[in-house]
C-alpha cells in the first residue's frame, strides 16, 4: 500500500449508480473547487471516476459531500475509495468520458424543466420564450438517447450544431448547462411548428397565441410532448371532453388533467404532503388525487379521484401564460389501444383524426415512453404506470441478473434486463394484444440491448401459451425459464426489499395462467425466491364466454349466482338481468352446464366485476378493470360490517352472496354492501394468513397483483396485519399489476439459474 503524506493525502473514488446526465461532473467540480481539491473526475460506461487530491480533511470532508450534496435527480449505489500516491497535483479537470467494456453507466430518466431554466426563458435575451430550453439539471434525457456514453453526438441532438453562445456555455466549467447535451437556444436548437387549417406557424408566439385561442374556443391540440405525443382541450369546457371522448374512442375511462400550478390543484383535490412531493417532484408523474369537487362531470367520469398533473416541459408553462382556463386535459396522442405516436410524419397523418391543431418540434423522439401514473397508499407511492422520470433506472437486487431477458405478462406490459446486480425494466408498453404495441415492445429491446450492451443468455416468461411475450421468448431461440404468473408477482414485492426465505404471499389480480391449466387470481402462496406452493384460493367458477366476461360483468355475476344456487337465482329479481336477453340467460346456464367456453378462474378481479354488476353498478365496461374500481369509488369508508365466508380446502363465498341477495331485499344501500364486500376481503386475508402463520412460523406476508390497487383493500389490510404483528411488504418501486411481472420473472429466472450451478 502506498505510504501517504501526512497532510496531502489522494483518493481514487468510484461511484456507481445513476450519474449521468444529471450535472454530476459539474457538481463534483465544484464540490472539489469549494474542498480545495485537485484531481479529475471522469465518466465511464461503469462508472464515474474521481481522483481526488489535497489535505486530508479537505479529501474527507468532499467524499461525505458527494452523497449528502448530490443532484436530486442522482442515485448513487455504491461510493469507494482507495488509497492512491500522491502525485502533488494541482488543478481540478473533468476528463473526457471513456468506456472501457460492455459494462454501464445508468442512464437518466427524462427530467422536468428546473425553475433556473423557466427564469431564464423570461430574462436571458439568448432564451427568451425557448420551449425547449434544457440545462444539467433538466431537461430530456432517455428519450432522446441512441447509446452510450451520454454525449450529444449519440442523442437526436447530434444534427444541431451548437451556436458561439451555447459552445461557451457547454465547455464552461463554471456554467450550469457546462456538459448539458441537448443544450440549445432560438438561434441553433430545435424549433416549434403548428399545422392549423393548412397552415404552418413557426414562430413560438404565434404558436402559443393560436394554441390558447384555439382551446380557449374549445377546440383539440395534438402537441409533442418529451416521450410522445399528448391531446389536450379546455378541462372546463364539458363539449370539448365530449368531443376528445368522441375522436379518441375513450369512452368511459377517466382523462387526466394537468393544472397551470399547484395552488390550483389545491381548489379542486384533496392533497397530502407526500402527495405534493411527487406531484412537484422532478419525475412530473400523474398522480391519483381524491376529488374536492368536479372540473367537470365526464373529466373523471363518476369516480372519485381524478389523476393529477402538472407543467414539466417549458412549453407548457408558455401554454398556460395565454390560455384563460386552470386546466387542460392531458391525454396520450393515440387511438385506444395503440402505442403513443411519437414521430411528425405519424402524427400529421394519423392525429388529424382527433385534433383540430398538430404542434411539433423538429428533434426526434428516439424512446417512445409515456407519462408515469401512481397514488400513494399508507404513506408510499404505489405505481401503476412506470415510464417517463421513472425509466430507465434501475432497481437494485441481491443476486447477479447479468444476460437474464425477462418478457413480462400480456396486459400493462413492461420487460427487464440483467446488468450485474441491477434490473433495467423497459417504459411502459402497454397491453400485448395486436401487432402496433408488439412491434413497440420488439423494438424497445432491441434498443435496450444495444444501449446497455445487453447479450441475453437466459430469457424468461409467463407460462400462458397465448401471450405475444411468451410466443417471443419460445421463438428467440434463447434457453427458456417459464415463471408461474403469480409468484412472479409475489417475487417482484421480494426484490423491492432484498427478500430470500419462505414468505406468505397474497397474490390477487384478474388472470394469471396456473400451473394446472385453469385461470388464477385470488391466491394464497408460500413461497420463496425459487419455489412457491399454492395454500390455498377462492374457490373457481366458471367464465361464461371465456374472456367476455371482462366486458361483460354481468355473465360473472350470473356464474355466482348460478354455480352457488341453480335455477332458485330465478325467484330473485334482480336488477342487473331485467336488460338481458332472456335466450342469451338460457345460453349461458347450457355454457355452465356443459362446460362450453367457460374456463374456470379463482380471480378476485372476476369476484369484485361479479358484485358490481349484481348491484347493478357496471354490468357492462368500457375500459379494463372498470367494474372493480367503480366498486370501489362507491364504498362506504365508514362502513363496520361484513359478510360470512368460509376456507377450507378453498375459499367459498357462498354465504356472502346469500347475504347480499338478503341486504338487496331490505334493500341496504349499494355503497354499504360494497364497503361490506371490502371488509369481507380483509378478512379472508387476515384469516388464512393466520392460519399459516400458526402452521408454518412464517410472519412475513406480501401483497402483490393489481386488485391490491385498491386503496380500501391496501391500507386496511396492512393495518389489520400489522396491528397484529405480521410484517408485512407491499410494491412501491414497481407496479402491484402485471408492469411489476418482468421483475419478479427476472428475480426468480436468476436464483434458479444459481441454484442449477
Amino acid at each position: 500500500m502506498p505510504a501517504e503524506n501526512k497532510h496531502i493525502i489522494s483518493r481514487l473514488i468510484r461511484i456507481e449508480g445513476l450519474v449521468q446526465g444529471i450535472g454530476f461532473r459539474p457538481f463534483i467540480y465544484r464540490l472539489a473547487k469549494d474542498n480545495h481539491i485537485a484531481g479529475w473526475v471522469e465518466n465511464t460506461n461503469e462508472c464515474v471516476m474521481i481522483r481526488a487530491e489535497g489535505p486530508s480533511e479537505n479529501v474527507l470532508n468532499f467524499i461525505q459531500s458527494i452523497t449528502k450534496q448530490a443532484p436530486p435527480a442522482s442515485q448513487i449505489d455504491s461510493i469507494h475509495h482507495e488509497i492512491v500516491e500522491v502525485e502533488n497535483l494541482k488543478n481540478f479537470l473533468i476528463e473526457k468520458s471513456k468506456s472501457y467494456s460492455d459494462q454501464i453507466t445508468l442512464v437518466s430518466p427524462d427530467i422536468a424543466v428546473c425553475n433556473h431554466c423557466l427564469d431564464d426563458m423570461k430574462h436571458q435575451p439568448l432564451r427568451a420564450g425557448y420551449p425547449l430550453i434544457n440545462c444539467t439539471h433538466c431537461g430530456p434525457r432517455f428519450s432522446i438517447i441512441r447509446d452510450l456514453p451520454y454525449d450529444r453526438k449519440n442523442t437526436s441532438m447530434s444534427e444541431f450544431k451548437m451556436c458561439p453562445s451555447c459552445r461557451n456555455e457547454y465547455e464552461d466549467i463554471s456554467d450550469r448547462r457546462f456538459h448539458a447535451q441537448p443544450v440549445a437556444c432560438n438561434q441553433c436548437g430545435p424549433q416549434y411548428t403548428m399545422y392549423v387549417n393548412d397552415k404552418k406557424i413557426q414562430s413560438i408566439d404565434a404558436i402559443t397565441e393560436t394554441a390558447a385561442s384555439l382551446i380557449d374556443c374549445g377546440k383539440i391540440l395534438a402537441i409533442k410532448g418529451t416521450g410522445g405525443f399528448q391531446l389536450v382541450c379546455d378541462a372546463q369546457n364539458e363539449e370539448s371532453v365530449n368531443h376528445l371522448r368522441s375522436r379518441k374512442i375513450r369512452y368511459g375511462k377517466p382523462f387526466a388533467v394537468m393544472f397551470r400550478d399547484l395552488a390550483t390543484v389545491n381548489k379542486y383535490v384533496f392533497i397530502n404532503e407526500v402527495e405534493t412531493a411527487e406531484l412537484t417532484s422532478w419525475k412530473r408523474t400523474i398522480v391519483l388525487l381524491k376529488k374536492k369537487k368536479n372540473i367537470v362531470h365526464n373529466i373523471s367520469m363518476g369516480f372519485d379521484t381524478t389523476g393529477v398533473i402538472l407543467p414539466y416541459m417549458p412549453f407548457h408553462y408558455l401554454l398556460f401564460e395565454k390560455i384563460k382556463s386552470d386546466a387542460i386535459i392531458f391525454t396520450s396522442g393515440n387511438f385506444s389501444e395503440e402505442p403513443i405516436i411519437i414521430d411528425n410524419e405519424t402524427a400529421l397523418k394519423k392525429l388529424t383524426f382527433i385534433a383540430d391543431a398538430i404542434i411539433t418540434y423538429n428533434r426526434d423522439i428516439h424512446n417512445r415512453v409515456d407519462d408515469s401514473v401512481l397514488f400513494v397508499g399508507k404513506n408510499k407511492i404505489r405505481m401503476i404506470r412506470r415510464s417517463r422520470g421513472y425509466v430507465p433506472a434501475p432497481v437494485r437486487l441481491n443476486i447477479d441478473v447479468e444476460g437474464i431477458l425477462a418478457v413480462g405478462a400480456e396486459l400493462t406490459n413492461c420487460f427487464a434486463i440483467g446488468k450485474g446486480r441491477h434490473a433495467l425494466m423497459s417504459q411502459h408498453i402497454g397491453d400485448l394484444k395486436n401487432m402496433e404495441t408488439y412491434d413497440f415492445f420488439s423494438e424497445s429491446i432491441n434498443r435496450f440491448k444495444k444501449l446497455f450492451r445487453f447479450k441475453p443468455t437466459l430469457i424468461v416468461s409467463d407460462m400462458h401459451p397465448d401471450y405475444l411475450s411468451t410466443r417471443y421468448a419460445l421463438e428467440s431461440k434463447i434457453p427458456l425459464i417459464q415463471v408461474q404468473h403469480h409468484h412472479a408477482h409475489i417475487a417482484a414485492c421480494m426484490a423491492e426489499y432484498g427478500l430470500d426465505e419462505k414468505i406468505i404471499g397474497v397474490a390477487f389480480d384478474g388472470t394469471g395462467y396456473g400451473s394446472d391449466g385453469q385461470i388464477w387470481g385470488g391466491e394464497f402462496l408460500i413461497c420463496d425466491l425459487e419455489q412457491y406452493e399454492r395454500y390455498t384460493h377462492f374457490e373457481t367458477m366458471p367464465l361464461p364466454g371465456g374472456d367476455k366476461v371482462v366486458y361483460e360483468p354481468w355473465r360473472m355475476a350470473f356464474s355466482y349466482l348460478y354455480s352457488y344456487f341453480g335455477k332458485e337465482i330465478f325467484n330473485e329479481s334482480f336488477d342487473f338481468l331485467q336488460e338481458i336477453d332472456p335466450r342469451e340467460i338460457n345460453l349461458l346456464i347450457t355454457a355452465i352446464e356443459k362446460k362450453i367456453n367457460t374456463p374456470c378462474t379463482s380471480s378476485v378481479g372476476r369476484l369484485f366485476d361479479a358484485v358490481s354488476a349484481m348491484i347493478n353498478l357496471c354490468s357492462f365496461t368500457s375500459f379494463h378493470a372498470e367494474a372493480p374500481m367503480r366498486l370501489e369509488s362507491i364504498a362506504d369508508r365508514d362502513c363496520k360490517g361484513s359478510y360470512s365466508f368460509e376456507v377450507n380446502q378453498t375459499i367459498s363465498l357462498k354465504k356472502m352472496f346469500y347475504e347480499i341477495i338478503t341486504d338487496m331485499r331490505q334493500p341496504v344501500s349499494p355503497y354499504e354492501i360494497a364497503g361490506k364486500f371490502h371488509n369481507t376481503i380483509i378478512n379472508i386475508i387476515f384469516t388464512v394468513a393466520s392460519r399459516i402463520r400458526k402452521q408454518s412460523g412464517i410472519n412475513k406476508v406480501l401483497l402483490a397483483g393489481g386488485s391490491f390497487q385498491n386503496k380500501i383493500i391496501l391500507e386496511r389490510t396492512i393495518e389489520l396485519l400489522e396491528y397484529n404483528s405480521f410484517n408485512v411488504f407491499t410494491n412501491s418501486k414497481v407496479p402491484m399489476n402485471d408492469g411489476g411481472i418482468a421483475l419478479g420473472q427476472l428475480l426468480i429466472a436468476a436464483k434458479r439459474r444459481f441454484k442449477n450451478n
